[in-house]
């Protein structure tokens, strides 16, 4: 189409055109900086053999971007009210496929094999906020995507890369810490979206491990034990385990807490993943023994 996706002039005369209209339900926030979603899509290391995955393209600026550098697009977009739009707009994109439905919907692994048969199967997007945490555990549960670039609110992006003994830390940082290798690469502020934002949105990448960073005999077990730790953060891990999994008592989780050498005093919020594997360990050899 005529005239550029990140220009206001042109965004405005192309959704009047077809009588669209911004959601605040679906958090729909246009980019007007033409540099961000060339960032964007720069930063996820495409080439021709790779295949992308993209969730909610909007008006499709960050779509044509990947376009250019991926062997293929698809795009998941939930908003049926957006495809005369796409039409318009990606034209001609012939290694571009739009998918209208709601990712949350979709088995993803199955997605992203049937739609995408490149080797190496990324993930790129401009992810509405409310939906941030459900689509970034899915795509890490799906288990095929080599990198994720997406930009997201600023403090949740803070909160994926936090270490231990801060606020942001907590049990979604080390989900995605056991997934991924997460670097916060820029800021994007309010002023480069239409309509604004009330806040400011950050691009994150997330490079899939290559093996887990640390041996669990359980993974469940360890996801069961950091929720149980930060359920309750104010309270001693102690506490926080005895409540979270009353299978093992408190005396047993104070025995289980000496055993890994850690103080009984002591707050989940201070401790590494490689902690938790042990204590999940030792939880493991302890219910396989008395329960």
């Amino acid at each position: 189409m005529k005239g550029s996706l990140t220009d206001s002039e042109t965004i405005r005369s192309l959704l009047t055109r077809h009588g669209f209209h911004f959601s605040k339900a679906l958090g729909q926030n246009f980019l007007i900086d033409a540099s961000v979603p060339a960032r964007i899509a720069d930063s996820v290391l495409a080439d021709s053999g790779c295949g992308v995955l993209e969730i909610g393209p909007g008006i499709g600026c960050l779509t044509a971007e990947l376009a250019k550098r991926a062997g293929r697009v698809l795009t998941v977009e939930m908003d049926r009210r957006l495809e005369p739009v796409l039409e318009e707009t990606l034209a001609g994109e012939e290694n571009v496929e739009i998918l209208f439905s709601d990712i949350m919907k979709q088995d993803i692994r199955t997605l992203a094999g049937e739609k995408l048969p490149q080797p190496v199967k990324l993930v790129c997007a401009n992810l509405p906020y409310q939906i941030t945490t459900p689509v970034l555990t899915a795509l890490a549960e799906a288990d095929c995507f080599t990198r994720i670039s997406v930009m997201i609110q600023k403090e949740v992006a803070e909160r994926i890369c936090a270490g231990p003994g801060g606020k942001d830390y907590g049990a979604f940082s080390l989900l995605m810490q056991w997934y991924f290798e997460p670097e916060l690469l820029f800021t994007v502020p309010p002023q480069c979206f239409m309509p604004r934002p009330k806040v400011t949105s950050a691009v994150l990448r997330l490079t899939r491990r290559e093996c887990p960073p640390a041996q669990v005999r359980d993974r469940a077990l360890l996801f069961r034990v950091i929720r149980a730790a930060f359920n309750q953060r104010r309270k001693t891990l102690v506490n926080a385990l005895a409540a979270g999994i009353p299978e093992l008592g408190k005396e047993n989780c104070e025995r289980i807490l000496k055993l890994c050498d850690l103080d009984t005093n002591i707050r989940g919020e201070k401790l590494y993943l490689s902690d938790f594997a042990r204590i999940s360990n030792e939880i493991y050899a302890f219910l396989q023994r008395n329960l």
